[in-house]
């Protein structure tokens, strides 16, 4: 194995908490914590900051009752259901290392009976990472579930989703997909840029939430800040039964946090059965926070481009 092809897995201690793992390729670096969760905490270039927004005052914290944002990177289960979705995740997470790839799973929850995995790794010599996500059913009745993975970023950046390819009136007459709107969704917030071809999100810690989801079937979002660029890609299923009026992809803001999210067919889970998700990050530097169309032609199509082809 070429130096380029080495991935590092590793034990390390993060944000207060001793027994976590750290992944690196010399490009990238990710940290998960065993804890809780399963969570990833950290994401970013190579000895760079976390792209990740985490609550410095929640980290470190495990054990109790009261489920804690933590920040970084978390898996529910849509549709979203406050008696379900938001269930604590403070307890640790069995850890099983095969090769380069590290596999998180969370004992089952005592009140829904689903127990959530991460499996993760790094793409030698890429700026990128693999993260399947798996919901089992454990429970003794069936459940109908989707993987609803979520992706918290630092603020100060502007997410970007794709909308389905556009075409002229008469040619294209059909309806084409659902623009998802939620009961606090404000249109006329100046954090929303609607473009021909894209809806944009940014952030403003003066303001509370808003949400937007949509059905794609190009299966990627981004969110740029600070000159670096953050993709996730996903591989979209005709025909299936997504959650939310058939969202693919979802952006929520508060005040100062952004989510990127993304979800997986409904499918309905027997005991022991589960749904997987997988969602491929890409990382890369030198990309501007984009103002329009012509600017993600220009600096993140490219890019997505690439990420869909690896």
């Amino acid at each position: 194995m070429s130096r380029k092809d080495l991935v590092l897995v590793e034990r390390a201690a993060y944000g207060g908490w001793q027994d976590c793992w750290r992944l690196s390729n010399g490009l990238v670096e990710l940290v998960a914590t065993a804890e809780v969760g399963p969570r990833i905490i950290h994401f970013g270039l190579a000895g760079g900051e976390n792209e990740l927004k985490t609550w410095p005052e929640q980290l470190g914290k495990r054990g109790g009752a009261q489920w804690r944002v933590y920040g970084g990177h978390r898996l529910w289960n849509a549709p979203e259901d406050n008696r379900f979705s938001t269930q604590p995740d403070n307890a640790p997470v069995g850890v099983v290392i095969t090769g380069q790839t590290l596999l998180l799973v969370q004992p089952p929850e005592k009140k829904t009976g689903i127990q959530k995995e991460m499996e993760i790794s790094l793409l030698p010599g890429q700026p990128a990472a693999r993260v399947r996500h798996r919901l089992r059913n454990q429970a003794a009745r069936p459940q109908r579930l989707s993987a609803w993975p979520l992706t918290v970023v630092r603020p100060g950046g502007r997410a970007v989703l794709p909308l389905p390819a556009r075409g002229p009136h008469p040619l294209r007459y059909q309806a084409q997909a659902p623009l998802v709107l939620w009961p606090y969704t404000d249109l006329s917030d100046p954090r929303f840029r609607l473009t021909p071809a894209h809806v944009m999100l940014g952030t403003d810690p003066k303001r509370g939430a808003n949400k937007l989801g949509l059905a794609t079937p190009l299966g990627w979002m981004a969110y740029a800040r600070a000159g670096h660029l953050l993709i996730k890609a996903t591989r979209f299923q005709p025909g299936a039964e997504y959650p939310d009026f058939g969202c693919t992809h979802q952006a929520f803001t508060h005040s100062g946090m952004l989510e990127l999210e993304t979800l997986s067919p409904l499918a309905l889970l027997k005991r022991g059965q589960a749904v997987e998700h997988d969602e491929a990050w890409w990382l890369f530097d030198g990309v501007p926070v984009p103002k329009g169309d012509a600017d993600i032609a220009r600096h993140i199509l490219p890019k997505v481009a690439l990420a869909k082809k690896a």
